[in-house]
């Protein structure tokens, strides 16, 4: 890992230089002093999403979910889990297909919940269906 990396304020959307010796004591945005790296996910919608996937040095994994659908809701605590399981070398991210459609589309998520892991700015793998939080860290773990 390099000695800085660039991460995303959830807040502001600000690209922050983050040392990566400080990633684990908690770093705050420079603009506006929120949490860059929060232990939980982190919510994208079409003003955030491309700023995120594309600026951020950290892989980035991304829920697409939908509130009618119940496998969606059976994994969000296995989801929240395995964020604060792969924090902070990871971030974690939810997207509402139903409220971002176009994202939706344009990620080609066909059914929910799909997650997508990020690397680089492209999209490295993605995966179908609901997990539990240990085969969650273990997926992305194995595909870092």
């Amino acid at each position: 890992m390099p000695d800085a990396i660039f991460a995303v304020c959830p807040k502001c959307q600000a690209i922050n230089r983050v040392l990566t010796g400080r990633l684990d004591s908690g770093p705050v945005c420079g603009k506006c002093r929120a949490p860059i790296l929060d232990p939980h996910p982190v919510t994208l919608t079409q003003a955030n999403f491309d700023t995120f996937v594309a600026k951020s040095d950290l892989p980035i994994l991304v829920d697409f979910w939908a509130p009618w659908c119940g496998p969606c809701r059976a994994m969000a605590p296995a989801f929240d889990q395995a964020s604060a399981m792969l924090h902070p070398r990871v971030i974690l991210a939810k997207c509402d297909t139903q409220e971002e459609q176009d994202i939706a589309d344009r990620m080609r998520i066909q059914g929910v919940p799909t997650m997508v892991l990020f690397s680089g700015g492209r999209e490295k793998t993605r995966i179908s269906g609901a997990r539990g939080a240990a085969e969650i860290v273990a997926w992305v773990r194995q595909s870092l």
